[in-house]
């Protein structure tokens, strides 16, 4: 009998209509190709297949990993290694790819920076995440974080299904919840660094209870004046707090703070 290890955040979900429900909100078809990330037991990987689907899994599971397309049987479209997810060469896949998965709790919000900031991002993803991190990532002005800015530069994302605590086993402490993303057809970002863009996003929210003018000051080591003038020509009320602008406002943040550097 294999034990789920608490370290990797092993949750495993088997009931079947909720795997199904998972595949079906990233529109799985016959011939698409798959990553699936963490697929632990192969209970999710099994709905893929059925669906005809080609499917990359990567688990880092060395154990998990070294008998799941045995015990699947699903021939040439399946293709299992055992690596960690967070150093995968995302530029191998084919650009029309999709990631459907089971995500580990400690890994979501890294795997969500590392979707949007890749050359080679999936055309969609339907991912059970913890339910407070979905939530963070659809958020609305007044709500927004980091997370739901950075995400939502380069997807669509939207709400999908909640799944009960107790669906898992072992049970987590927190319920799921679905998160769908379909890639914007152009990012709202442009062409222009990923990692410039956290940069000033995480400068915003660096201090939340501050109001922009000092979060930007302290973030990008600029003075309280720099700040401020970079809000007026980024028409930004500078009284405001960060998880109150708009993608809009980012954008034109953004471009107010590249003019002062070229």
């Amino acid at each position: 009998m294999i034990t789920p290890k608490k370290q990797l955040g092993q949750h495993w979900l088997n009931e079947n209509t909720i795997l199904l429900a998972i595949a079906d909100a990233a529109e799985v078809r016959v011939g698409d190709f798959i990553l699936e990330i963490g697929p632990g037991l192969g209970s999710l990987t099994r709905v893929l297949i059925d669906k005809g689907a080609k499917i990359l899994a990567v688990e880092l599971d060395e154990s998990l990993a070294g008998g799941l397309k045995k015990q699947i049987g699903a021939g040439d479209n399946l293709t299992v290694i055992s690596q960690d997810i967070l150093k995968f060469d995302f530029s191998q896949l084919p650009t029309d790819y999709k990631i459907v998965a089971n995500i580990p709790y400690y890994l979501s919000s890294h795997l969500l920076r590392l979707i949007s900031e890749t050359k080679n991002p999936p055309v969609q993803a339907s991912l059970l995440l913890q339910k407070e991190v979905t939530e963070r990532v659809c958020a609305k002005p007044g709500q927004m974080s980091t997370l739901s800015v950075t995400t939502q530069m380069y997807f669509e994302a939207t709400p999908g299904m909640v799944v009960r605590a107790g669906l898992f086993t072992p049970p987590p402490k927190v319920d799921s919840q679905l998160l769908i993303l379909n890639k914007r057809e152009q990012p709202l970002f442009g062409n222009n660094d990923p990692k410039e863009l956290f940069r000033l996003v995480k400068a915003g929210f660096g201090e939340r209870r501050k109001k922009l003018r000092s979060s930007l000051s302290s973030g990008l080591y600029i003075n309280k004046t720099q700040a401020e003038k970079l809000l007026n020509e980024a028409r930004i009320d500078s009284n405001l707090r960060a998880q109150n602008l708009s993608l809009d406002d980012w954008l034109n943040l953004f471009k107010s703070w590249s003019a002062t550097k070229s």
